[in-house]
């Protein structure tokens, strides 16, 4: 488990390609790797990764199988990529986030970015079966940061998230541009919720959904929306 919060930045400093799998080598912070083993779990980019190999004090590396590369965005790490990292969290920790399980749910694009005096907001756009998990001031992991939803507009399907200067200091995301993909993963208790949510109308409804959806999708009203919003 992890808490959402980005402990450092890291980077990439070897990358090899191999038949369904890519191995690369990360290099971290100074005091990083203190205690740090073979087998421990890191975050990196929101993904929960295991370390295979320690590499002096201060780097280490990990395997990605192809998996994890077609769902998330480590098939589009470079040498020289930065990325956020955090290691896992020990019992007693402090969440300061939100619990995290290190498994991606899907790809989002960075839509736009707005810059207000000491802010920074970011508009993500996300693929419409999962804006139902998505809701204002809400939980939500992007690159295995712990952030709040400001604002979700369903119908046009993106969000946003707004940043301080620390938040912007400790991770990678002011090197963000629009149309760069991003991790996501949903909080699990609201997954959970709307989850169980669908399905209950779903029984109750049964073979009145289909009829009654498209009924209403000709008055212009989208069922999902009824659906999840609060």
């Amino acid at each position: 488990m992890f808490t959402g919060i980005v402990q450092a930045v890291a980077t990439v400093s070897v990358l090899v390609d191999k038949p369904g799998l890519r191995s690369f080598t990360l290099e971290f912070p100074a005091g990083f790797c203190d205690g740090l083993e073979i087998g421990a779990s890191v975050s990196v980019d929101g993904v929960c990764l295991t370390v295979t190999e320690l590499v002096g004090d201060r780097a280490a590396n990990f395997d990605v199988m192809q998996q994890s590369l077609s769902l998330t965005t480590l098939d589009t790490l470079k040498v020289g990529s930065r990325i956020n990292v955090e290691r896992a969290a020990r019992d007693g920790a402090e969440i300061g986030g939100h619990p995290l399980s290190g498994h991606v749910d899907f790809q989002a694009v960075l839509g736009s970015v707005r810059q207000p005096e000491n802010n920074h907001v970011m508009r993500i756009a996300v693929p419409s079966r999962w804006m139902r998990y998505v809701f204002a001031k809400g939980y939500i992991a992007i690159n295995g940061a712990s952030l709040t939803v400001s604002d979700a507009n369903k119908a046009e399907g993106w969000f946003e998230v707004w940043l301080i200067p620390e938040t912007l200091r400790m991770t990678t995301f002011a090197d963000k541009q629009p149309g760069d993909a991003l991790n996501i993963e949903i909080e699990r208790g609201t997954q959970v919720m709307v989850d169980t949510v669908r399905a209950s109308v779903e029984e109750r409804l049964g073979p009145l959904l289909a009829p009654l959806t498209e009924l209403l999708r000709e008055r212009g009203v989208d069922v999902e929306t009824l659906l999840i919003e609060k």
